[in-house]
């Protein structure tokens, strides 16, 4: 990008940055910091057990982390598109990320879930795909705008840097750790458990699902 751009490219990658999770909500695709609230709420609403719970997280967090690293190697490091020209912009925001301290990015992650979760939330009350993609892309472009801490957004940019030859997974390992919690206060302390608080309503058993589907039927 031009540096004539100044801030403004700052904003344009804000800007893009909805594209990732709307395409994993739009497309049926899992993200961790999103199943921090949804996995949370059916918890919360005794669906499913703490292990499930656990086994759900840590499966989704190995997955991404996965694909993260696939992306920022591939593409970014083979391919060239954190190389060159983008390794100066890639490396200080991964620097960045690492200059938090443990409190800063437990905090800053915190901020992040509360409003990726509140986008996936606002997902969900529509049924058209444009309703969904606008309740999305407002949340999700404000953390990135703010320069909050997202677990998986790091998976990629900071591993990119890696890669370059800049940083080292020794530094990298305590932000995730920090930052992975903080989302995950962001996403159930923040968003699903006040929800349930709100709108909690004895929800029928499956058993009972399953009656009230065969009577609409039968009916």
């Amino acid at each position: 990008m031009p540096k004539s751009l100044g801030s403004f490219t700052s904003f344009l990658g804000a800007a893009v940055f909805p594209i990732g999770l709307i395409l994993v909500i739009l497309a049926g695709g899992e993200l961790v910091t999103g199943n921090m609230m949804t996995v949370s709420m059916a918890w919360l609403h005794k669906k499913i057990d703490l292990f499930h719970f656990i086994r759900n997280l840590v499966i989704v967090t190995f997955s991404n982390f996965i694909g993260a690293i696939f992306v920022a190697y591939f593409f970014g490091h083979i391919v060239g598109l954190t190389e060159g020209a983008f390794l100066a912009k890639t490396v200080t925001i991964a620097q960045a990320k690492l200059q938090n301290t443990p409190l800063q990015a437990f905090i800053s992650a915190i901020g992040c879930n509360w409003l990726v979760c509140l986008a996936v939330w606002l997902s969900m009350g529509s049924k058209e795909f444009i309703g969904k993609i606008v309740g999305i892309w407002f949340p999700v472009m404000t953390f990135v705008a703010i320069g909050f801490q997202h677990v998986v957004a790091n998976m990629f940019v900071i591993p990119a840097a890696i890669f370059s030859g800049h940083l080292t997974w020794v530094e990298y390992f305590p932000n995730f750790i920090f930052v992975f919690f903080g989302n995950l206060v962001g996403g159930m302390l923040f968003v699903a458990l006040p929800y349930f608080i709100s709108y909690n309503k004895k929800l029928p058993s499956n058993k009972e699902q399953t009656a009230l589907k065969k009577k609409s039927v039968s009916a």
